[in-house]
């Protein structure tokens, strides 16, 4: 724990206020997965994507400092967090700055678990997160942005 707040210590504040922000949704997320039933927190999830342009490096880039932020803050908050609470987060992140992602929901039958579930996040059909571990799962359902504020 003291290494981590060293390493605090030594990133600017730009990065400290994408920690905190990471930190807040993943807040936000855990809490709407425990207290909303998922089909309330499915149509809060529906909705048009952002009006924005083709790829470009500063998206890249962004894409790539929220999935840091994230798994960062994932790795040291005192609660379990999970693929869902991950999407959700890097998902509402990206809808703030204008980036179209499109998070999936997808079910596998695995045999050691039985029926198991993964959210992943994708941006023009490239995984942000958690798709490394899509790979076997069978997209149920797709939200394009995100309705919570």
């Amino acid at each position: 724990m003291a290494s981590d707040f060293r390493r605090l210590n030594e990133i600017g504040w730009k990065d400290r206020a994408l920690l905190l922000e990471a930190a807040r949704g993943l807040l936000i997320a855990s809490l709407a997965i425990r207290l909303l039933p998922f089909r309330v927190l499915a149509s809060r999830l529906a909705g048009p994507a952002p009006a924005h342009g083709g790829r470009s490096s500063a998206d890249f880039a962004e894409i790539g400092r929220i999935r840091w932020a994230v798994e960062a803050c994932a790795r040291r908050l005192p609660w379990r967090i999970v693929c869902f609470q991950k999407g959700l987060a890097v998902h509402r992140m990206l809808l703030r700055r204008g980036i179209a992602s499109t998070l999936h929901y997808g079910v596998a039958q695995k045999p050691e678990r039985g029926l198991s579930a993964h959210v992943w996040v994708t941006y023009q059909g490239e995984a942000v997160i958690g798709g490394e571990e899509a790979t076997g799962y069978t997209c149920l359902a797709t939200f394009p942005a995100l309705g919570l504020r």
